[in-house]
């Protein structure tokens, strides 16, 4: 038996709100990923800008966002849109989309296959539909709040290992935040100690899709945007998992800190960050 959040917006949608939600944002994040598997099959180089310090884009991120901000923008005129990429300074509506087009832009360029696309209606700050597209294995990761997660149109749901040492999780390393990378490592050791491993794969949006899916038990990271974490926040509480900022709050998708997991690997990161980085974080 699972656990789902309960947590449910002022504002409600009708069923058929929801489902004309869903079909247009599948098609739309299926179309973006087809975009993104031309371009890495195809010759040459990507064009790659600076944004910051060790933060990159490219034409496909660009090029992946004119086309989904263009679809969701035709299909839902009254709703906000908010992009990776986009140059955003207008207020919120309560309905509003966050999109990354090409989470994983540095695997994308040095070809380490590991990059999604993460598209969710959050409405009132509760993310209601999400999808976290593979371009390069057509996985296809969706929940709707209420009716669970799928994969390719079956359910998922987070796996329960008998004990922490069963345990795979995973986790991100703080590149923008490189001053904290002493008491980073600091958890990291102490969640590594006691856990059969830990991977980083460079896509926050694809480790959250794993976690919902069981192929992770858990993750952790810090610094991370909404539209890093929205869908994959509702795909892990829809699969039955937790999800939590540091201090074991709702802040997650706001603060881009984020610790995710079946009920006993949440309990267990939780307190692993809790003690070693929530302290210096209290107040950024």
């Amino acid at each position: 038996m699972t656990e789902r959040d309960s947590t449910a917006p002022a504002v409600s949608l009708s069923r058929e709100e929801i489902e004309f939600i869903v079909k247009v944002g599948r098609m739309t994040v299926l179309e973006a990923g087809s975009l993104i598997r031309k371009r890495a099959e195809g010759s040459g180089p990507e064009t790659v800008k600076n944004k910051a310090a060790f933060d990159f884009v490219t034409d496909v991120d660009r090029l992946c966002e004119e086309l989904i901000v263009g679809r969701l923008q035709s299909a839902f005129p009254h709703h906000d849109v908010l992009s990776e990429e986009m140059d955003k300074t207008s207020a919120p509506t309560p309905v509003q989309w966050l999109v990354d087009p090409l989470d994983g832009t540095t695997n994308f360029i040095h070809g380490f296959p590991m990059i999604a696309v993460s598209m969710a209606l959050v409405v009132e700050g509760v993310p209601v539909c999400g999808w976290v597209l593979d371009p390069l294995r057509r996985e296809l990761f969706e929940a709707v709040r209420g009716e669970g997660s799928t994969l390719n149109g079956r359910p998922i749901g987070v796996r329960q290992p008998g004990s922490l040492a069963e345990a795979l999780v995973g986790t991100g390393f703080p590149f923008r935040r490189k001053e904290l990378l002493d008491p980073y490592l600091q958890v990291f050791q102490k969640v590594f100690r006691e856990v059969s491993g830990v991977r980083r794969a460079g896509s926050a949006a694809l480790d959250l899709a794993y976690t919902a899916a069981g192929r992770l038990d858990g993750f952790w990271e810090m610094g991370l945007k909404p539209w890093d974490v929205a869908a994959g926040t509702l795909l892990v509480e829809e699969a039955g998992g937790r999800v939590s900022d540091f201090w074991g709050g709702s802040t997650h998708v706001e603060t881009g800190h984020i610790v995710a997991g079946s009920p006993p690997i949440h309990t267990f990161l939780l307190e692993a960050v809790r003690s070693g980085l929530a302290p210096l974080l209290r107040d950024q």
